[in-house]
């Protein structure tokens, strides 16, 4: 007999005729917002692009490679650097406080690395001056998502400027057309240029007055092409140009800035950005366009689908443009080598553009729902890549098994913070993954791959809970995904470790191996989850969820929403906390992924109204802008576009155990019409 999450999907699918792709992802068109950055991109490499069509007033161009470090601090020796971002040693008791005399060592280990800004392309005028914003006239600007292809138009000086650029769909280079006659003497010219790193989210990253600390060098000059050389500290990455045979490449008084110029009304232009010295043919413009407008029209026939058109509900054209863009955004910036940062690859975060751990899940977990899981395997790498500094970070604290990090950049080691050991929710995000890796491709292979993470996940699990005086394991000390301070046996914690042990002596079992005993141990005698007066409560400690604590993440309603149902917890106590955190809860205070969150808990605990209504709740922190991205956060925010995408499908496609009808986390009274394919239950 089938699986029981095939079996929904055929039921919900059953006579359907297809969808009208095109006609879903061509309405939800991005139109308009001449200041905005848009991202055009391929999953690896992102471009930002203002209203001219470059990069002229802001946007920054990023890849998931593209990092920096600033040399060490005066006095501070590479041997001094902890190669797992913190000097603590022995099993945590709370805040992982650097020592006295450290703050320099400290500062540099949270500012590195960061994300590097590759250059930047400007519509300059003659003298070298960028072209102002308030010189575009009727200008509009349009991105085609089916082709992945911004089309800029307006005038300067009361001459058109037409431009289209694009992200080549495979390599990491971005394409220019510009059509103007003001291209002909050079009235206009298009700029790259290059900055030294900084740490500000400006509208273009990076200091671009300063000549010193950074090499740029010429390099194979010929009539229609070159490579510009980049050395930044440590760094080192190449920039194939290739250009029009009419146009010419020209020096400028800077040695980190050259300009196009194209000597006719017509510009071509292609910049391949790469860490090794690539000699290949630089695509042409054309080939890019081409190789951009086959990777998107793949991206979008593939995987899932959800039309909402026919509902009676008038909202439903807003949740479907969400869940359109937010599959641009993510297919754009978040399908590449390495987990996302939680601004993508638009610019920095407060946190340097590294990314977290514990948000990963939010980031790729989508991608199974969707059917593109190929476009998260490679990210999810890093657990595998991750796993000496992991189990490098345990042994130090004194710990069995493989302690994930935190904020973190490709090297593994975790920036310092306050929380990072106790925040504890990042930890079984693995086994999550390990699952739906297993349900896209049941194959011995994904058993192998993914069993030594598991399983050193696990370890170090059972060996942090500790046995009490009582007899229980605790989890201690402990920082909720809310991040209220520090605890123990916070709520979700516990539910997720139940899930994760739980699916760690499965794992055993598929691979036929005995369980172990030690996790069956301590899965038994984990602490129960607390409760008061018949509700979730945020820990044992903190009884007072719904009077002084109802903000930020409302961690209760996660143990039955991201999560399946687990022994341990009561489906009425759920339930009845979905209902209360929904009228209780200041969502003004909450980021931008608790709304999708809550609407998983209301879709499985029988509330699909509720699940609907917290999609689309007015709040700030649940705004999508222009571009379908998430704002609830410090910065853009595409956790939240993540969430969003993975309870949608779930409430679509369904989950295991969901009610036999079709989209079950959707009303059923009328309202709401929701047809969908190639979409996958959750969990």
């Amino acid at each position: 007999m089938p699986p029981v999450y095939l079996l929904l999907g055929l039921l919900a699918t059953a006579e359907q005729a297809p969808l009208d792709r095109h006609a879903i992802v061509s309405r939800h068109a991005m139109a308009g917002g001449a200041s905005t950055v848009w991202p055009v991109g391929n999953g690896e490499f992102c471009v930002g692009l203002d209203g001219t069509g470059l990069q002229t007033l802001a946007g920054n161009t990023m890849a998931h490679w593209g990092w920096h470090s600033f040399a060490l601090p005066a006095g501070i020796t590479p041997d001094q650097v902890p190669a797992t971002g913190t000097l603590a040693k022995g099993r945590p008791t709370g805040p992982d406080h650097f020592p006295p005399g450290q703050d320099a060592l400290r500062a540099w280990l949270f500012d590195n690395p960061h994300r590097l800004n590759l250059g930047r392309l400007r519509l300059s005028r003659a003298d070298g001056r960028a072209v102002t914003a308030g010189q575009l006239t009727e200008a509009s600007r349009r991105l085609d998502l089916w082709t992945g292809i911004h089309t800029a138009e307006y005038r300067v000086d009361g001459r058109p400027v037409i431009v289209e650029t694009a992200v080549h769909g495979q390599q990491d280079a971005v394409a220019v057309r510009i059509s103007s006659p003001l291209l002909t003497d050079g009235t206009l010219r298009v700029t790259l240029d290059f900055g030294y790193p900084t740490l500000d989210n400006t509208p273009s990253v990076g200091d671009f007055g300063r000549a010193d600390g950074h090499v740029t060098r010429l390099i194979r000059p010929s009539a229609s092409s070159a490579t510009l050389s980049r050395e930044v500290d440590a760094s080192r990455y190449d920039v194939n140009l290739a250009w029009s045979p009419s146009a010419t490449l020209e020096p400028t008084d800077s040695p980190h800035r050259y300009q196009v110029l194209a000597h006719s009304d017509a510009l071509e232009l292609t910049a391949r950005f790469g860490l090794n010295a690539n000699t290949a043919a630089v695509p042409t413009v054309t080939e890019c366009l081409q190789s951009t407008t086959k990777r998107w029209a793949d991206y979008w026939q593939s995987g899932g689908a959800i039309d909402l058109s026919g509902s009676r509900d008038e909202r439903w054209r807003e949740l479907e443009r969400r869940v359109v863009l937010s599959q641009y955004q993510m297919g754009a910036q978040q399908a590449g080598s390495w987990p996302c940062a939680e601004t993508g690859l638009l610019g920095l975060d407060p946190w340097r553009g590294q990314f977290h751990m514990e948000m990963a899940w939010w980031h790729l977990a989508h991608y199974a729902l969707w059917g593109r899981w190929d476009r998260a395997e490679q990210a999810l790498t890093c657990y595998q890549r991750f796993t000496p500094a992991a189990r490098a970070l345990a042994e130090q604290l004194g710990l069995r098994g493989l302690k994930w990090p935190k904020s973190v950049g490709p090297e593994g080691r975790s920036a310092p913070w306050s929380g990072n050991q106790a925040l504890l929710w990042k930890q079984p995000h693995p086994m999550f993954f390990a699952e739906l890796a297993y349900r896209a491709k049941p194959t011995r292979a994904t058993l192998d791959l993914w069993w030594p993470v598991l399983e050193g996940t696990a370890e170090h699990m059972a060996d942090f809970a500790q046995r009490g005086a009582d007899g229980l394991y605790h989890l201690t000390p402990d920082m909720p995904p809310s991040e209220q301070g520090f605890t123990r046996d916070t709520v979700f914690d516990l539910a997720y470790w139940r899930f994760g042990l739980d699916l760690a002596q499965r794992w055993r079992e598929r691979l036929g191996l005995p369980r172990e005993p030690h996790w069956d141990e301590v899965r038994r005698g984990l602490a129960p989850l607390p409760e008061r007066d018949g509700l979730f409560c945020h820990s044992a400690e903190w009884l007072d969820t719904y009077q002084k604590r109802n903000w930020e993440h409302p961690d209760p309603i996660g143990v039955l929403g991201m999560l399946p149902p687990i022994d341990g917890v009561d489906p009425e106590t759920a339930h009845r906390t979905v209902n209360k955190v929904w009228t209780s809860w200041q969502w003004g205070r909450c980021w931008g992924w608790d709304f999708p969150w809550m609407a998983m808990a209301a879709a499985r605990v029988g509330e699909p109204k509720t699940a609907v209504d917290a999609l689309l709740a007015d709040s700030p922190r649940n705004h999508y802008d222009e571009r379908g991205i998430n704002t609830g956060g410090p910065c853009p925010y595409l956790p939240g576009n993540g969430g969003l995408l993975y309870a949608v499908a779930m409430m679509a496609a369904g989950w295991d155990g969901a009610p036999a009808r079709p989209a079950p986390g959707f009303p059923d009274d009328g309202s709401w019409t929701v047809r969908w394919e190639g979409l996958k239950p959750a969990l």
